[in-house]
């Protein structure tokens, strides 16, 4: 996990939730941030704090298996 990132400034991200989130609470969820060199993740309950960065194809890898799941 990381508390900054390489791929530019927390203010430039875009930070994305899936549609699938509960939305009775949508600040119970994971987002993520795209960028060219990798797909950073953070608890959206704490915007600020750390973040694990992966890979692009460490990321679609997951989403494959968590599909599959």
């Amino acid at each position: 996990m990381t508390h900054g990132t390489s791929a530019g400034e927390v203010s430039e991200l875009k930070w994305l939730k899936s549609s699938y989130s509960d939305s009775s609470n949508p600040s119970d969820c994971v987002e993520i941030a795209p960028t060219p060199a990798a797909i950073l993740i953070r608890d959206s309950k704490d915007p600020a704090g750390a973040r694990l960065a992966m890979t692009p194809g460490a990321w679609t890898a997951f989403v494959r298996f968590a599909a599959w799941r």
